[in-house]
């Protein structure tokens, strides 16, 4: 019963709906019946007279005026709307009416599901849009005193945003504190350091905290952040790797008390695991990459549950500049598998080895010609894979886009991503002969093979619409955040684009040729009313002389 009461609300409900629609255009056409049949009392015609009257004594001046004012505001119009476009990627009025104006309309949904539904599926939507536009720490990450500071020193600009250095800072809290580290008091002060905005407050907190003991964290923020060199770094985190080395001893025979011991032993794993990456890094910046490769493989068979470093990614960019190309195979096949995460370093660096071994006698008229071989296939077959995953590498490869130093944080398949592999990897391609000719004779048929508007991919998951918002908030602001898909240009831009273009046009014409002007005027509102006209008059001679003369005098 109660299904058949709910269902006849529904029905009734939609047909009161329905009816709706149908009286507002019913009451429309009443209105106009009403307006014509008391046009002799309401004096429509003098009234109408009297316009024509007023509008034939006006200057062509003021047309001229007239229409180049409305030039004037639409263009302004243009310009709000371009500009609202570019910065927030929508239009403001489209924005306006489907917010304020919909609703007051009754625009409502009528294939709403059910609330424990639409619950759920906002939940799970909720879900997708944080798991596509998760920001992952780049493994190349710069050091903020010796690289950053040094670009800020010499152009006077920022590389680095607020939201980027934030996700450092809860990065720092996550990795290099515990819940015992109030019970140290050198543990205590860099428990604070990380929390503070102020850099030179967190540097004063670091040694301060070396005053009351040997910190490994301490070193770690003063090598990251007070060393101007690499040199200076890397005698740093020397020091850091002593001591952290003898507080991962001590917490790996306490590990197994209880819950804190083991959180402490945790938190040393990680303080020794990025201090020996680091050491790894500066040794690979210094010209040492041979000790670099070493350190990091050792790193890796010593902790190899913590993929959260990716530093398979740093042995990667490591082994190119050896120009070990077998064992960049052997990482990328043990890395580049289906249930791992992708990047754009393992596919772009697997199309690069497939790229390398047809790229020096690759020639686009010769493969016109005869075809594509296959290994030839193979390597296109790679490149259109990883433009696929990340669609802006090409153009910082290519040289079409400048480059700017790296964030601290990427979001993979955006803009900051792929400036962050090129930034590092660019030389590599420069040095495979060819492998930059092939990627630009390749690089844009990927797009053929993805269908848009990219409601399903074709080798990954359909390319998430949250990276332009998250890219724009770890990139400064004098990049120009790449963009993809293109948006297309909004109704009203091109509306309010061409209304500007005809009214100026017009103030124009109406100013150089003021009487034909006016002839094309009179002769466009007589052709706009004559359809409205002639149905006067066929109503006129339809209806009774004595029924309209009734009407008129009610």
């Amino acid at each position: 019963m109660a299904e058949a009461g709910t269902g006849f609300l529904e029905q009734l409900k939609s047909c009161i709906v329905w009816s709706w629609t149908y009286l507002w255009t019913l009451w429309f056409f009443i209105m106009l019946f009403l307006v014509y049949i008391l046009r002799v009392p309401l004096k429509i015609n003098d009234n109408l007279t009297t316009v024509s009257m007023f509008l034939n004594t006006l200057t062509p001046k003021f047309y001229v005026a007239l229409t180049g004012t409305s030039s004037l505001i639409s263009g302004l119009i243009l310009i709000f709307e371009w500009w609202y476009f570019r910065k927030y990627g929508t239009s403001f009025i489209e924005q306006v009416s489907v917010s304020h104006l919909r609703p007051l309309l009754g625009g409502v949904d009528n294939s709403a599901p059910s609330a424990a539904s639409a619950a759920g599926g906002d939940a799970d939507a909720n879900r997708q849009s944080v798991s596509e536009c998760k920001v992952w720490r780049n493994p190349l990450n710069l050091f903020r005193g010796a690289e950053y500071n040094r670009y800020t020193w010499v152009t006077g600009r920022e590389p680095l945003t607020y939201y980027d250095m934030n996700l450092s800072a809860q990065d720092h809290q996550t990795f290099f504190t515990c819940d015992t580290d109030h019970l140290r008091p050198a543990d205590a002060i860099m428990q604070k350091a990380w929390r503070e905005r102020n850099p030179q407050a967190r540097i004063s907190a670091a040694h301060e905290a070396l005053e009351l003991n040997e910190c490994a964290t301490a070193y770690i923020l003063l090598a990251e952040e007070e060393a101007t060199t690499i040199v200076e770094a890397e005698k740093l985190f020397k020091q850091a790797l002593k001591a952290g080395e003898g507080c991962y001893r001590r917490s790996q025979q306490l590990q197994h008390h209880g819950a804190q011991y083991e959180a402490q032993h945790r938190r040393d794993t990680n303080v020794l695991v990025y201090i020996k990456r680091r050491l790894a890094m500066c040794a690979r910046k210094l010209g040492r990459t041979r000790e670099a490769v070493k350190m990091m493989r050792d790193l890796m068979k010593e902790f190899p549950l913590l993929s959260m470093f990716n530093i398979h990614e740093n042995l990667l960019e490591a082994l190119l500049e050896l120009q070990a190309y077998a064992d960049v195979q052997a990482v990328l096949a043990k890395y580049d598998d289906i249930s791992l995460p992708k990047s754009a370093t393992i596919c772009y660096t697997a199309a690069l080895l497939k790229a390398r071994a047809v790229s020096d006698k690759f020639s686009p008229e010769a493969a016109s010609r005869r075809g594509l071989s296959t290994a030839e296939m193979n390597a296109v077959e790679a490149i259109h894979r990883a433009v696929e995953f990340n669609p802006h590498v090409p153009k910082y490869l290519l040289e079409m886009k400048s480059l700017i130093l790296p964030p601290e944080h990427i979001l993979k398949r955006g803009d900051s991503e792929a400036i962050a592999y090129a930034f590092f990897h660019l030389q590599h391609w420069k040095r495979v002969e060819g492998a930059l000719n092939l990627l630009h004779c390749t690089w844009e048929g990927t797009f053929r093979m993805i269908p848009y508007p990219l409601e399903k991919g074709h080798l990954f998951y359909p390319y998430p619409i949250c990276t332009e918002t998250a890219d724009r908030e770890l990139l400064p602001s004098f990049h120009e955040v790449s963009v993809y898909p293109k948006k297309e240009l909004p109704f009203f831009i091109l509306f309010t684009a061409g209304l500007c273009s005809f009214t100026a046009m017009l103030a124009l014409l109406t100013h150089q040729f003021p009487e034909l002007m006016g002839v094309f005027a009179k002769a466009f509102l007589s052709t706009l009313f004559a359809p409205l006209n002639f149905v006067m008059e066929k109503v006129e001679s339809i209806l009774p002389s004595s029924l309209w003369h009734q009407l008129t005098r009610i």
